[in-house]
């Protein structure tokens, strides 16, 4: 029997891959030369993804496209589900798991691109640089004043990857650092220097600027919600590159005027927005929004790519597809 690159002909035939995100070319390549049939799609839309996923072995996103128990139910041909991406959240695993389909994703890939991105997010919003930018653009010389990052005090609000690389950074400049996760991170905290909270309550209480950096699931209660912005500090800066679900975006928009607070953020509860509060926050002034561009760098999106592809290719191996 035939075989390409240690792919069973039949199999090579009757296996195919559908990419429904923008991906690096690297995966294209990689699966094709395994003799894959790959249909790259990346701007597919549900209604189309919902109507075709049924004739496809293996599905890969990013953070766009949702894997909801619809679309797997659906796919019931399914036998492996790929994140190109660090997380899981728009996939859901549950079912996924019920109907035995194995999923992968490309942990840590993008921990440098998300951790520089926040830090820019952190400086723009405490010179105000966006403001500046914007009235210089007009012709406006006004002078804008913000504050010094040293000597503030930064809670850090998930300390995996992304969090710790945050921490080491801010150490650097001069910032004290506070971090709070649901697990024992004392032993990660003691190597880096820095203080660990004994509760969130704690860490809110003291902390000039917050960061998030955690993973949320599909039934995630908010962190930050009307009850825990309460305790949070008047003139605070809130970094959120994680998730927008981390944060009660109604209490966000009640608290950011009453606190005098300023929120940076890569990522929006819908993209783009749609509801009208999530308009009113969009276009207040005290707010800094990216397109979600947290990976968005050509060495991350290529790590994941890389990542993504190896582990995928791994689970088709596990599975007998290839050899």
């Amino acid at each position: 029997m035939e075989t390409i690159q240690g792919v069973d002909s039949i199999n090579k035939l009757n296996f195919k891959v559908l990419i429904t995100d923008p991906v690096d070319q690297y995966m294209l390549k990689t699966l094709q030369s395994y003799g894959l049939m790959v249909d790259y799609k990346p701007e597919m839309s549900r209604e189309e993804l919902l109507k075709v996923i049924g004739n496809y072995q293996a599905l890969v996103v990013r953070s766009r496209t949702k894997v909801d128990k619809e679309v797997i139910q659906r796919g019931i041909n399914l036998k492996v589900i790929a994140r190109a991406g660090i997380g899981l959240d728009n996939i859901d695993t549950e079912e996924a798991s019920k109907r035995n389909i194995k999923i992968v994703y490309a942990p840590g890939a993008s921990t440098d691109s998300a951790a520089e991105l926040t830090i820019g997010l952190l400086i723009v919003a405490a010179r105000r640089l966006y403001d500046s930018m914007n009235m210089a653009k007009g012709g406006i010389f006004k002078k804008i004043e913000g504050v010094e990052l040293a000597g503030k005090t930064i809670g850090i609000i998930g300390f995996g990857r992304i969090g710790s690389k945050v921490a080491k950074v801010c150490k650097a400049l001069d910032m004290n650092v506070i971090v709070y996760d649901v697990i024992d991170v004392r032993e990660k905290a003691n190597m880096i220097g820095v203080k660990v909270a004994e509760s969130l309550e704690d860490l809110l209480k003291v902390s000039d600027i917050l960061s998030f950096h955690v993973t949320v699931g599909k039934d995630a209660k908010p962190i930050l919600n009307d009850s825990t912005f309460k305790i949070v500090k008047d003139n605070a800066i809130i970094i959120n590159t994680s998730r927008a679900a981390v944060i009660d975006g109604k209490a966000l928009l009640k608290y950011i005027d009453e606190k005098n607070l300023t929120y940076a953020t890569d990522v929006l509860w819908n993209e783009p927005p749609k509801e009208d509060w999530e308009m009113k926050l969009l276009r207040h002034e005290r707010v800094i929004v990216t397109t979600h561009i947290g990976a968005q760098t050509k060495e991350a999106q290529r790590r994941v790519a890389v990542v993504t592809t190896n582990n995928l290719i791994e689970a088709l191996k596990e599975i007998g597809v290839l050899r």
